[in-house]
């Protein structure tokens, strides 16, 4: 069974095409920089590797170009579209409504839509990636993975704000969590490396968002996104935590409308406010040359992330391993490093040496002396998406 997994993100669709239930990648490819110069596709096999630069002014155009790179004659992985069985997206926002992998349907789609307020930078686009795909693979069963569902376990203590009850019960204001199918997959992967089903595992998922997960017996307990994927950590052009009277302050004393607002927090705050990059690589290469306030906004960053290891260890009273993943979590030795300095109290102790070592491989970073186990775990949400898809339909 041919299985092609769509990743449509606010500017770019990261795809695969699996062969199941045996997991092997047919293809994989990437379509970046949508609606901006130099869009560019990359495409990828066993036998060879192409990347072009495209006129990919929306999503709809990108999505049609990963079908022709599919169908390519030459190049391409199938004949006809007819050929793949499933197409398995990639949809953040579930709500309460999907707390599993769902088929789509016309009523799918019409909540997929309806949720894009609480997501406005990835439901629209993940819906386009529907649309699309339904045009395109019209043989194929349409599926959607949400990234919420994975949360859906955490108890009413977590997922519930401290406001008036009618706005849970009649506007279903909560915590709903993110990343879920990449905390799934790493925290299944760390209990199966460090061999215990009942493992008190910390996933933290760093790259232009991040997020963190305390993971007990398996489950979600709790998670540091909350009703849109906004809060908790700082990360690339989003604040992360900010008290709600500085939005008030600003709205009320210096004039801010509330789209600025809004604006502002998502798309101009974060790594990038605090430095004016929001490339985690350009920030550490501008911290090396001295630069203050790339100094200052690595040390910011890693201190949220110990404050939530803290709080998430005391939860979950008593912890195994903490997982790194994720573009930034995998690659930056120096994140990792400041995320561990002077944890030794609760038994996480980095070994500076293995930590810089590059692999895609699983790989145990911890010292010796270690009581915690800190492991690097690369995420593969496609693989995620793929595994639930074919699950559900078989």
């Amino acid at each position: 069974m041919k299985i092609l997994v769509l990743n449509s993100g606010s500017s770019s669709i990261k795809f695969q095409l699996f062969q199941m239930p045996s997991e092997e990648v047919i293809c994989s490819g990437l379509v970046e920089r949508i609606g901006l110069e130099n869009a560019k596709i990359s495409f990828k096999t066993a036998s060879l590797s192409i990347e072009d630069i495209e006129d990919i002014p929306n999503h709809k155009i990108g999505l049609q170009l990963v079908a022709s790179y599919l169908l390519h004659p030459e190049k391409g992985v199938v004949s006809e579209s007819s050929e793949i069985d499933i197409v398995g997206h990639r949809v953040v926002h579930g709500g309460s409504t999907f707390a599993k992998t769902t088929a789509i349907t016309s009523e799918v789609k019409e909540e997929i839509d309806r949720l894009s307020s609480l997501a406005l930078l990835h439901n629209p686009a993940n819906l386009q990636g529907i649309l699309v795909s339904e045009e395109i693979f019209t043989d194929a069963k349409q599926v959607a993975v949400f990234d919420t569902a994975f949360h859906q376990t955490m108890p009413v203590e977590a997922y519930k704000y401290a406001i008036p009850n009618a706005f849970l019960e009649e506007n279903d204001i909560r915590v709903y969590g993110f990343h879920g199918t990449s905390h799934k997959y790493v925290s299944e992967k760390a209990i199966e490396f460090l061999d215990k089903q009942n493992a008190k595992v910390i996933t933290i998922h760093l790259g232009n968002g991040c997020s963190m997960t305390a993971v007990k017996d398996g489950k979600s307990i709790d998670h540091t996104l909350g009703f849109a994927p906004m809060n908790g950590l700082i990360m690339g052009t989003r604040s992360g935590d900010i008290d709600p009277a500085v939005i008030f302050y600003m709205v009320n004393s210096l004039g801010y409308s509330l789209d600025e607002v809004n604006s502002l927090l998502q798309k101009e705050s974060g790594m990038l406010g605090l430095t004016g990059y929001s490339d985690l690589r350009d920030i550490e290469s501008e911290a090396e040359k001295g630069n203050i306030a790339c100094k200052e906004a690595l040390a910011m960053n890693a201190y949220r992330i110990k404050k939530f290891i803290g709080a998430y260890a005391a939860i979950m009273n008593g912890l195994d391993g903490i997982v790194f993943t994720a573009g930034i979590g995998e690659n930056s030795d120096l994140m990792r490093k400041l995320v561990c300095e002077e944890l030794g109290f609760m038994g996480i102790v980095l070994d500076e040496e293995k930590n810089k070592i590059r692999s895609k491989e699983i790989r145990d970073i911890s010292d010796d002396t270690s009581k915690v186990k800190i492991v690097i775990i690369p995420t593969n949400e496609e693989l995620e998406i793929a595994k639930q898809s074919f699950q559900l339909v078989s």
